[in-house]
């Protein structure tokens, strides 16, 4: 079943909205951050991580953003404009703001951690005055990432592009993207999550996300009866990952799946999920069955977990084809099934 009508006439598939980062992930691993000296930098941030891997696998994506006005803004927006992303709506700061900074802890293969510099950055400007309606109508999907929500005037400028895309008959992708940094208290949280929530035809989240996100409602630590919530408020597809067990996913339609991961050699425990959900979508937009669909993200997301960065190591298609196709050479078995 086909969950989308996509107009095939809008010249941008997908336009993710929030935080573009720096990662700086240590090249002396297999210790405690406080130990690391060594780093590559890197282009970071979830949406942005998102966008970088649709452009890689061949999606037109756009970008809505505020970065900073200085040689770290030239760094990501040069970045976005070597993968062929469109720039033309993310906006220079003009206060001083600097781009978010992200630490990576990268302790052993299955122990990573991540200390984020939050406060004051450019990304939380975005400001409802750069949400451009016509840009929206163009876009056949947008993503709003949680962390956009955590303070002004960052959160409104997600709301009216959320509102404008449902005006516009554009698709609402909601990537919970929880980070604890900025908020107040849960409440806050799931108030927003919430609303973003109720509005989205696709959401994909943590068990730990879903469960912040209807904290409010008394809901929770059920995929099931998650599913249901939100397929009831209009979402056609609920995501809820696992880690290492992997995934569930729940169509409006009654159709679930069981995710399982590839057998990888783990080199971090981040980045997965910016690779699934670029991928996820990708396959999506191009009329991939979900079972497919779901394949090719899980197969994209441990890549992502096997190399040491997140955006730079964002696959093609053919890439991640070929993963599929060894991994099955290999006998690993069905992926994907049905529950």
């Amino acid at each position: 079943m086909s969950y989308f009508n996509f107009d095939s006439t809008r010249p941008f598939d997908v336009i993710p909205l929030g935080r573009v980062a720096i990662d700086f992930n240590p090249t002396d691993m297999n210790k405690p951050l406080s130990e690391s000296s060594n780093f590559n930098k890197y282009v970071g941030g979830s949406p942005a991580n998102i966008a970088v891997g649709l452009a890689r696998l061949g999606a037109k994506c756009g970008f809505f953003a505020r970065v900073s006005d200085d040689q770290f803004g030239d760094y990501v927006t040069n970045y976005f404009k070597n993968d062929g992303i469109d720039v033309s709506h993310i906006v220079r700061c003009t206060n001083g703001e600097n781009l978010g900074l992200t630490f990576t802890e990268i302790k052993s293969p299955t122990e990573s951690s991540i200390l984020m510099y939050r406060y004051g950055v450019a990304d939380l400007m975005l400001d409802v005055e750069n949400i451009d309606e016509e840009y929206i109508k163009q876009a056949k999907m947008l993503v709003i990432s949680g962390t956009s929500l955590c303070a002004s005037p960052s959160r409104e400028a997600a709301l009216k592009a959320m509102f404008l895309a449902k005006k516009n008959g554009t698709i609402v992708v909601f990537d919970i993207d929880y980070r604890s940094y900025t908020w107040k208290n849960k409440d806050e949280i799931s108030i927003y999550y919430n609303l973003v929530a109720q509005n989205a035809d696709i959401i994909l989240g943590s068990r730990e996300e879903f469960d912040l996100t209807e904290a409010i409602m008394g809901g929770g630590n059920d995929d099931l009866a998650s599913a249901k919530l939100w397929h009831g408020y209009g979402a056609k597809l609920i995501i809820i990952k696992h880690g290492k067990e992997g995934s569930y996913a729940y169509a409006c339609d009654g159709t679930n799946y069981k995710v399982n991961i590839f057998p990888v050699k783990m080199l971090k425990g981040f980045g997965g999920g910016d690779g699934y959900a670029s991928a996820f979508l990708y396959s999506l937009l191009n009329g991939k069955s979900l079972k497919d669909a779901l394949e090719f993200a899980t197969a994209s997301a441990s890549m992502l977990v096997s190399a040491h960065s997140c955006s730079e190591a964002m696959p093609k298609v053919e890439a991640i084809e070929a993963f599929i196709a060894e991994q099955k050479a290999n006998g690993c078995g069905e992926i994907v099934t049905e529950i």
